[in-house]
């Protein structure tokens, strides 16, 4: 895991100077806290901060093969089967980043199929003048680019294109519309002007410092449901599931597991427990308020069952306010949802003991657990609804200024895109979700809180051959009266029974809209006249909104303006924290 910037000059601008490298790179020392690479070669400019995870010492970057040179962010969990399939070349280091170096000069672009794991990589050959980008199918890992006159600039977080004077710091009205109502925003358009993401399974071809080729990746395959047994699709997973557990698990530093009370965690654990010799080791958070369930006690018993160590902390209301400016800080594509602030903790408090932790997110996509899934299942005429008809501020009339217009449209887009030939109703809201929610939502969250303490995340319901079974299963093998993720749980049933996986569970929950209504009368005239609240919405009906937020609607929207006024302060306005929220709110 990762921070990769560079800068590729168009052919009549000057060649990449190594001071805005090096401004790139620091604003991405955070993501590499074990070493800085850097490398200008004719009008391309190089740079990697790294977090070493496999070859420690060996594994440095750039790497090189004759007139190739790589950077990358993440992990090629198939490359000691990569490297068996090269047996003709004499490999320099025992990095999984090098195969992709000597793939590239075999089959060219079509090389990114090989590859199984999460990454954001860039590839220069000086031979053929090109640079090469490419992500991940489901958009794992970031990756961000500016096109200007100068030619191309691109890295792995928009702060740092910020930070290094290539765009200015401004917001995309439309994208803010996406974000207050949907707390995400979609496509390859980022709410800052300028900058635009390298889209999840995009690969970029770049000539004289401009994009000429693009390619892309699907995440999950084309056509319907494959019909098979419930006996052979429990025997298919569990291979599935083994083999994808096993690979992201190779590592030459500790790993752990982030353990909830749900469904997805426990499978994880379930299958580290049958592979490692030594106890996993699962960190599991907890809130210190009765508005949220505690998943503590559960987690615990299931650890103690698959025989895990268990380490447990406890998220106060007086830990948000204090640390709330920084977690949302590092949220610079900004997602307002408030699962980051679990994520943030837990990477903190696992730092101490692991560089690396596996992780359930992808599961309900792949595995069609939402409730909002059984909706779409069914017809409008038999009480099915689309999935975020309505946004966030939809019920809230007069707190914006303006009515949100074209909010859904990246929404509408997905759909439409989803909709392939012999695809289920179930099958198209899973590939929906796929598209811009995991990516630009929970994907985004989990690599921004655990990169901001220095660990990688991992994610094995999103290997490519394991997400393509589940989400080719019928749809009775993934919902069936009226519970999503039928056969996983099946499976957990038969091996972790201690996991209860039938079992009604609530919802994992933020107490974040309690802490707020508590508080609201203090924090809404703070919100009001924040600048980036002050431009959109209208100060009087956010105090009102605030006071209100008890209300489950009221308490959501005052999230929203809570976050989108310090995310807007850290980096539109480039003003650091100053303490906790109240601090750093009456500053402004």
């Amino acid at each position: 895991m990762c921070g990769i910037a560079g800068i590729f000059a168009a052919p009549d601008r000057p060649a990449p100077a190594a001071a805005v490298l090096a401004r790139l790179a620091a604003a991405l020392a955070h993501r590499g806290p074990d070493g800085m690479g850097q490398e200008i070669a004719g009008r391309v400019g190089l740079a990697q901060t790294r977090l070493a995870i496999i070859d420690l010492e060996g594994g440095r970057q750039p790497l090189h093969a004759g007139a190739a040179t790589l950077v990358a962010n993440g992990e090629i969990y198939n490359y000691r089967e990569l490297r068996a399939g090269l047996p003709e070349v004499r490999f320099a280091t025992e990095s999984d980043c090098e195969p992709p170096l000597f793939l590239w000069q075999r089959a060219g672009v079509d090389f990114i199929g090989s590859l199984r794991g999460m990454y954001a990589l860039a590839l220069q050959d000086r031979a053929r003048k090109q640079l090469l980008l490419a992500r991940d199918p489901f958009g794992i890992k970031p990756l961000y680019i500016a096109q200007g006159e100068t030619g191309l600039v691109f890295a792995s977080e928009p702060q740092a294109l910020l930070a290094a004077g290539i765009v200015p710091r401004a917001v995309a009205p439309a994208a803010r519309e996406e974000l207050l109502q949907l707390q995400f925003t979609t496509g390859a358009a980022t709410i800052f002007p300028g900058i635009a993401r390298v889209l999840p399974g995009e690969t970029l071809v770049c000539a004289e410092g401009h994009v000429i080729e693009r390619h892309r990746e699907a995440a999950l395959p084309a056509g319907g449901p494959v019909e098979i047994s419930e006996e052979a699709a429990l025997a298919a997973l569990d291979a599935a599931l083994v083999e994808s557990v096993d690979l992201h698990q190779r590592s030459d530093v500790p790993y752990g597991l982030f353990l909830s009370g749900g469904i997805d965690s426990a499978t994880i654990l379930t299958v580290m427990a049958r592979l490692n010799t030594a106890p996993v080791l699962a960190f599991t958070a907890g809130f210190a308020s009765p508005h949220a369930a505690d998943e503590r006690a559960a987690a615990a018993a299931l650890a103690q069952a698959a025989g895990a160590r268990h380490e447990a902390m406890e998220i106060t209301e007086a830990m948000v306010w204090r640390h709330l400016p920084e977690i949302v800080a590092c949220m610079d594509d900004p997602a307002a949802d408030f699962a980051i602030i679990p994520t943030w903790f837990l990477a903190r408090h696992a730092r101490g003991a692991v560089k690396v932790v596996l992780s359930g997110e992808g599961g309900d996509e792949i595995f069609a657990g939402y409730g909002r899934y059984r909706s779409a299942m069914r017809s409008w005429w038999r009480g099915g609804r689309v999935m975020r008809a309505r946004g966030t501020f939809e019920r809230l009339g007069g707190v914006l200024r303006t009515k949100p217009g074209g909010w859904r449209d990246g929404i509408g887009a997905a759909e439409a895109a989803a909709a392939l030939p012999g695809r289920t109703r179930l099958m198209a809201a899973q590939a929906t979700d796929c598209a811009d929610w995991l990516a630009h939502d929970l994907l985004l969250k989990l690599d921004r809180c655990l990169m901001a303490h220095g660990v990688e995340g991992r994610t094995p319901f999103l290997d490519k051959p394991l997400a393509a079974f589940a989400f080719r299963l019928p749809d009775r093998l993934k919902v069936r009266r009226g519970r999503g993720k039928y056969l996983l749980r099946q499976w957990l049933a038969r091996h972790q029974p201690a996991a209860h996986p039938f079992a009604r569970k609530q919802g994992f929950t933020v107490p974040i809209g309690a802490w707020i209504a508590a508080e609201g009368t203090r924090l809404g005239p703070l919100v009001a006249r924040a600048p980036g609240i002050a431009e959109i919405a209208d100060p009087g009906a956010v105090v009102s909104l605030f006071r209100a937020a008890s209300g489950r609607h009221e308490g959501f929207a005052a999230w929203t303006l809570l976050f989108y006024a310090l995310w807007h302060r850290a980096h539109i306005l480039a003003l650091p924290p100053a303490g906790g929220v109240f601090e750093t709110l009456a500053e402004m």
